[in-house]
């Protein structure tokens, strides 16, 4: 069955937010206001469940699957663990609760799980709107392995994002507001394939724009030459952008756009002949659907590239991503958010099964303690050794490892070398 449309205005603002393109800025609180919050979840009796939560922006205004992915690999985790015993001997009790995508959905969601169900941790958010990140930190439980649509794994203790964070996570996003990126991404395509010229396309819309000019600034520090391509939000001419780019003879292009407008942009792309050495998105679109998705365009989905910080889900060599796959296989796509959320439900695992060999009981305090001394975590080699550090001053380099594939008709996703050697010194950008 075809997946719903989503509305225009709704995924060009989600496309914006899946990039970590926040930059607004949490209120300060003092680290007292943390103590004493919530209680810490008793720990049951031999045998009894253990249970987690999962905020998922299941329904939200950009459509029916465009969050879902991480819990579904959370989940065929959880029930794959639990068919091997569980954890100590009991099984892993899964809580869902869909927000809706809005801010006082997800509240609602926080209040349930952490108050009514006292969950021990949430597991693998995905929402739109974490507007109940405040309190999940105030009552101490750990969020393990969430994906930072938003701010808030920059901004409070106690949340674990799938990728880590250097910030202090002191209440204030980032340093004083601003969160930092670095330009591996486009040091990756300038060093292997002697990309010089980068287009940039985005609608004229606020978001889409600011994401934009971002690209942009990491380009420039990368000695790209950029061509910056606008389009209408309400009427985008992209025969007239793919004309452009042909002209200009651009390498590489990235987006500020929806997922719509990427399809109809390569369309045009082909229409016109424009070729690129890469058509780069993110790890959002990193699925089995391209075939689909891009049906009209086999040129422009033969030159998609993506990138990211987890390893191929296609790589079913490595034993890690098999198991995974495995346990997925009854799924109809496959994405790299999936295996995301399974590496987030093993990072809990491990932490919980550390809590109950130790004898301390499997309680939010033990995992927490856990997870915030956690250096280098990669979930069995799935994903680039994850940090936290809390760093009193913004880094201004950074060494970052990637990981990176190509889309091959009749193939799938192909790995381009190992994320584990494909890292780079580069300098790190506020926004």
């Amino acid at each position: 069955m075809r997946r719903r449309r989503p509305s225009r205005a709704a995924e060009a603002v989600a496309a914006v937010l899946l990039l970590a393109l926040s930059a607004a800025c949490g209120s300060r609180l003092p680290e007292s206001d943390f103590e004493g919050r919530g209680r810490a979840s008793p720990a049951p009796s031999n045998g009894t469940p253990i249970r987690v939560g999962i905020i998922t922006s299941a329904t939200s205004p950009v459509g029916g699957d465009t969050f879902v992915g991480p819990r579904d690999g959370a989940k065929a985790y959880f029930e794959r663990l639990n068919a091997r015993g569980g954890i100590g001997g009991r099984p892993v009790e899964v809580r869902e609760c869909d927000d809706g995508g809005s801010g006082v959905g997800n509240n609602t969601c926080v209040h349930q799980l952490l108050d009514e169900d006292e969950v021990v941790a949430l597991v693998a958010t995905t929402a739109l709107d974490y507007a109940g990140a405040s309190r999940v930190s105030r009552a101490r439980v750990p969020d393990v392995g969430g994906q930072p649509i938003g701010n808030a794994y920059d901004t409070w203790p106690h949340l674990y994002g799938i990728y880590g964070s250097l910030a202090p996570r002191d209440g204030t996003t980032g340093w004083d507001g601003k969160q930092y990126g670095g330009t591996e991404v486009y040091r990756y395509f300038k060093r292997e394939h002697g990309a010089r010229t980068a287009a940039v396309v985005s609608y004229n819309q606020a978001s889409s724009a600011a994401y934009a000019r971002l690209v942009e600034r990491g380009l420039k520090a990368e000695g790209y030459r950029v061509v910056s391509e606008q389009v209408d939000f309400a009427l985008p001419n992209f025969r007239a952008v793919a004309a452009d780019l042909k002209e200009q003879g651009a390498d590489l292009v990235f987006d500020a756009i929806d997922a719509h407008g990427n399809a109809q942009l390569c369309k045009a792309m082909d229409d016109v002949g424009a070729r690129v050495t890469a058509k780069v998105t993110n790890v959002q679109n990193w699925t089995s659907a391209v075939p689909d998705d891009y049906r009209d365009s086999p040129a422009c989905r033969n030159a998609l590239w993506a990138t990211g910080s987890s390893r191929n889900f296609e790589d079913t060599d490595q034993e890690a991503v098999g198991e995974f796959r495995d346990a997925t296989k009854g799924l109809e796509t496959h994405s790299q958010w999936q295996l995301e959320g399974w590496a987030a439900a093993m990072w809990f695992t491990e932490a919980a099964q550390d809590c109950a060999e130790g004898g301390r009981g499997v309680t939010r305090a033990c995992v927490d303690a856990y997870l915030n001394r956690s250096e280098g975590y990669t979930a069995d080699g799935l994903l680039v050794p994850v940090r936290f550090e809390r760093l009193a001053e913004p880094p201004t380099t950074r060494r970052t490892c990637l990981s990176v594939a190509r889309w091959q008709d009749g193939t799938g996703w192909v790995s381009q070398g190992d994320m584990d050697d494909t890292c780079f010194d580069v300098p790190q950008l506020p926004y």
